[in-house]
């Protein structure tokens, strides 16, 4: 059985009235007239509705016709159930002493509220959102109250009275979901979430602080595609979009990490691209390739994405376009197959590829590395020269 708060002032009156069922001797009913609701393993009293206090009643179960107390007991219009069980769970009808039928009264058994268990994340820089489940598993109507604050700095007391740093409601969306979001967040500011659990036995609070920083998670990338380049019988093309919920490119990146492999083959081969494609120059040939994407802050906040959609792509099996075989180019790694050795002369070929952005990668990867090496080769004839100045001005 669940329920949900439809506001503040709903919920306050809820924990309200729980509290006072629990602290009297005859519990107001939280729910509709005529349920009651109790703990199991402890003392459930029953009221009978509609009689003064003190009226002797007796007591039955709906539909038996055991008597379970009569007006010789003297408990009045209640009846005391010791060490509430599943078994005691179901409706109960009260009739005074000329046998008339005063009123019935359906129990409900259940625990009061543990912590509820929260999470929140983030899948841009200004929105994060925060989910959460019971913490123990109940069957009374439950809701939930939801808010939030900007965390103030320890010993700031100006802050903290500010009325600017909250607290505010956490709007659930669509009401009596586990979920609820907070727009408009700053990036750089803790939150403290305030998720309270509440049932007709009480009332259970969980505080949880969070930032933005370290609950980032973008959503993954969107419109992946894999296409084979012609002519080369082990080269794919992926590309792929920013997810539409991050923000707008320059002011904030992603940076990009994909996965594929044959799909015979149960193991993944990972590269990280930059910008949004990248050219798989080691497929096998003539085997489908499965490929996937996922996306994380530029500057490492947060997590990576979830994987993207899978996309499927197979390498090209037929020749070089008739317009490059006129141009006398050959591509440089790879033998598409029926190349014809005497139309094709030696030199570096880019396929055509379709326009993405940023600029796409270029197939010969070597000059890269060979920028690498230069850095390199660079770097150590200064350290080396550091070293021969160091010498010479201890010598002297």
């Amino acid at each position: 059985m669940s329920s949900s708060c439809s506001g503040l002032s709903r919920v306050l009156v809820a924990v309200a009235t729980a509290l006072v069922s629990v602290s009297s001797s005859c519990p107001q009913a939280w729910g509709p007239p005529g349920v009651q609701y109790g703990q199991l393993g402890r003392s459930v009293m029953l009221c009978c509705p509609g009689v003064a206090a003190g009226t002797l009643v007796s007591w039955f179960r709906d539909g038996e016709p055991r008597l379970l107390q009569g007006p010789a007991s003297g408990q009045g219009h209640t009846l005391v159930l010791a060490q509430a069980d599943t078994s005691d769970a179901g409706t109960y009808i009260c009739r005074t002493l000329d046998g008339a039928v005063r009123g019935t009264v359906t129990l409900h058994l259940g625990y009061p509220p543990a912590r509820p268990v929260v999470s929140c994340q983030a899948s841009d820089y200004e929105n994060f959102s925060c989910t959460w489940s019971p913490g123990q598993v109940n069957s009374l109507p439950t809701c939930y109250l939801t808010s939030y604050r900007k965390k103030t700095v320890p010993g700031d007391d100006d802050q903290r009275m500010n009325s600017s740093a909250g607290p505010w409601l956490c709007p659930q969306d669509p009401p009596g979901t586990a979920r609820c979001a907070v727009h408009g967040a700053e990036f750089w500011s803790q939150y403290r979430i305030n998720v309270t659990e509440v049932n007709p036995l009480g009332a259970s609070t969980r505080l949880m602080d969070v930032s933005l920083q370290s609950i980032l998670r973008p959503d993954p990338p969107q419109g992946l595609q894999v296409e084979p380049i012609p002519g080369y019988p082990r080269r794919l093309l992926a590309s792929w979009k920013y997810p539409t919920s991050w923000p707008h490119q320059p002011h904030f990146l992603l940076k990009f990490r994909l996965q594929y492999r044959p799909v015979q083959h149960p193991a993944w081969s990972t590269v990280e691209p930059v910008g949004l494609e990248e050219v798989i120059t080691d497929a096998v040939a003539g085997l489908p390739h499965i490929v996937r994407v996922s996306a994380r802050d530029f500057l490492d906040a947060g997590t990576w994405s979830a994987w993207s959609p899978e996309a499927w792509g197979t390498p090209s099996t037929g020749p070089l376009p008739e317009e490059i075989l006129a141009g006398g180019q050959q591509p440089v790694g790879d033998q598409p197959q029926l190349k014809p050795e005497s139309q094709l002369q030696a030199g570096s070929f880019t396929p055509p590829r379709p326009s993405l952005q940023p600029a796409p990668q270029p197939l010969d990867h070597r000059v890269p590395l060979e920028q690498v090496a230069m850095l390199m080769s660079l770097g150590i004839l200064s350290f080396l020269g550091l070293v021969a100045g160091s010498l010479v001005l201890g010598l002297w």
